[in-house]
């Protein structure tokens, strides 16, 4: 929102929230009306065009924002070295709206134009006058009428609202109060109109002018530069008549210089080009390489995962990931892309990246995903993909790398250690995080409990946690099971400290994967902490169920604008944190295998370090 928000400034259907696309039912009903009363030939190409051409802008768009946060993570190119944060995520989520607007106007064209019923597909002479009719009219319209929006009283009522994102992404381009976009689009539409009026319009041409103006609002936004050097070499004049992505981030962070639109030709002329674009767009050009302190390994969990990752659809990547019913509309894209993956990827890839302090680190994802990991014969494969990160973090000069998710599974390799036993000198620490994991799950439970109920398997976690709430005079329950399991990895003194399941449940449960059944024999009120990486179904209203060992992040943690899976903002798993303090503290050892971390001194430097517990026990 603007400082001082003038009229139109809302979008007209702002309070339809996910529903506004409901503006467009006009559009459909009069094609299925078109369609049940004279068939699918009374369908004309221009009216055919307005909801796939809609279509085909959101997947313009998004692939963009894709590849963006893809480039930027990897920081080859990056222009602006700045993080962005949920409040830029959430400012920037109506960015379709502007396609909205865009298929509405198309439509009432339609409606009240009978030329533009029978355009043709194409005409050179049509296409070649919108170029023309951009390059001088628009440009130039949008020339003034930009440099007014930086006057004080537009400034703070419309135009800062587009400016409060410094660090700009592809959809920054198209973050503008509803009065704006009003205007911009009287300016673009002076080449289609002119057409229509001198009677050589034709669909495609306007179509590609659309396609035009925003693969150039976005590669302007994008943040890392893309455009080769020999383009101007090859075409000097080119230099006037398009634009780079490191000139107009200038306008983003000087804001008084670069106001042209795509063509810069109008700044040299009002001599309002910022003098360091030149040498702005050779550093960016030429990149630096970056090598992160830490690297943290995790994968997609289900199909669906793939459009929370950060790299994905940012409005859902910044929430808590769940299984909405609108992600299962994406389903058959999603299959493919596991599909692709599976195929074709045959290395982790950068999801993001963070810092701390002086402290970079990137996520890097394994391109599989949960069920994979339990198909025996896909092991040796993804145990491949892992060994192969570990290398080139260890290659590149990366201190630590951290195991997320299944990547540590004992079943698959024996939680890092067949890492650590093939490669001796590795530099790189492994990290399976299991120290600082025990220790959040024993500051989860009350610390005036008698009694716990131990549902799970014989990990680390779960030996190390039952030990240690014998150690505080805690009785440990569990199923015969469990108990059989974890006796054999204690000594005979230490298990009478251990008694089996009774009718008398304790309200604390400590699990790792449990089904509804046994979760109705827990009594009334008790209180679920899970110890795995993965949360457990909810099913029960009359309990209170805990978040996965995780904590909150310091406030000093810059660029966190996604939400780790399915916890909250600027919150992450225990184990991605345990990675972190390997690199601050400068920790050696490894902790994977039957290598564990002392958890409270895990703790205490989580602490010092400024994270924070989820709940207090």
């Amino acid at each position: 929102m603007a400082a001082r928000p003038g009229p139109l400034t809302e979008w007209p259907w702002e309070r339809l929230g996910n529903f506004k696309y409901v503006v467009m039912a006009p559009v459909v009903v009069h094609g299925i009306h078109k369609v049940m009363n004279k068939g699918w030939g009374d369908i004309d190409l221009a009216f055919a065009l307005i909801l796939p051409s809609l279509l085909l802008r959101m997947i313009h768009n998004q692939i963009w924002i894709s590849l963006s946060r893809y480039q930027t993570a990897r920081s080859k190119h990056r222009i602006v070295d700045r993080g962005i944060e949920f409040e830029q995520v959430d400012r920037e989520r109506g960015w379709d709206d502007q396609i909205i607007f865009n298929g509405l106007l198309f439509y009432v064209s339609y409606l009240t134009m009978p030329s533009v019923r029978w355009l043709p597909p194409w005409r050179t002479d049509g296409a070649v006058m919108i170029a023309l009719l951009h390059a001088g009219p628009v440009e130039f319209l949008y020339y003034w009428f930009h440099r007014a929006l930086h006057h004080h009283f537009l400034y703070s009522r419309y135009h800062s609202h587009h400016h409060s994102s410094i660090v700009t992404e592809p959809i920054t381009s198209v973050i503008h109060p509803f009065a704006e976009h009003m205007v911009y689009y009287f300016l673009f539409a002076i080449p289609m109109l002119s057409t229509l009026y001198m009677g050589n319009g034709s669909v495609i041409a306007i179509v590609l002018y659309i396609a035009y103006i925003d693969f150039m609002n976005n590669m302007g936004h994008c943040n890392f530069e893309l455009v080769p050097k020999w383009m101007f070499q090859v075409f000097p004049p080119l230099k006037y008549l398009m634009y780079t992505p490191s000139f107009h981030s200038l306008h983003h962070t000087q804001f008084r210089t670069n106001y042209s639109l795509f063509m810069p030709f109008y700044d040299y002329i009002y001599n309002t080009m910022d003098k360091s674009s030149d040498e702005l767009y050779e550093t960016s050009l030429k990149g630096t390489k970056e090598t992160p302190d830490l690297v943290h390994l995790t994968h997609m969990t289900n199909l669906q995962s793939a459009y929370h990752l950060r790299i994905g659809i940012a409005s859902i990547a910044s929430k808590p990931y769940d299984n909405s019913w609108y992600m299962w509309t994406l389903w058959p894209l999603a299959w493919l892309s596991m599909v692709l993956a599976w195929v074709y990827w045959s290395s982790a890839f950068v999801v993001d990246r963070i810092n701390l302090k002086k402290t970079k680190m990137q996520t890097w994802a394994i391109p599989r995903y949960n069920f994979q990991y339990g198909l025996n014969w896909e092991r040796e494969s993804i145990n491949d993909l892992i060994e192969k990160a570990i290398l080139d973090a260890d290659a590149r000069g990366v201190k630590v790398l951290s195991l997320g998710l299944l990547n540590q599974a004992k079943q698959l390799n024996g939680g890092g250690e067949l890492f650590r036993q093939k490669y001796p000198k590795l530099r790189v620490r492994l990290v399976d995080g299991s120290g600082l994991a025990t220790a959040v799950v024993l500051k989860s439970i009350p610390q005036d409990a008698k009694q716990v109920f131990l549902h799970a398997g014989p990990s680390k976690i779960a030996c190390a946690t039952a030990l240690a709430l014998r150690g505080r005079g805690v009785q440990v329950i569990m199923n015969p099971k469990e108990y059989d399991m974890l006796k054999s990895q204690i000594t005979e003194s230490k298990s009478s400290y251990f008694k089996h399941a009774n009718n008398h449940m304790p309200q604390i449960w400590l699990v790792d994967n449990i089904d509804d059944k046994e979760q109705r024999m827990a009594p009334k009120g008790a209180i679920f902490i899970p110890i795995s990486q993965f949360p457990i179904k909810k099913t029960r209203k009359d309990c209170t169920y805990l978040s996965t060992p995780a904590m909150k992040i310091p406030e000093t943690m810059q660029n966190i604008h996604a939400c780790e899976n399915w916890l909250p903002r600027r919150v992450m798993s225990a184990w991605r944190i345990a990675g972190i303090l390997h690199a601050l503290e400068g920790w050696t050892m490894h902790e994977c295998g039957d290598a564990m971390m002392d958890a409270e001194k895990a703790w205490s430097a989580a602490i010092r370090h400024g994270f924070l517990p989820l709940t207090k026990a």
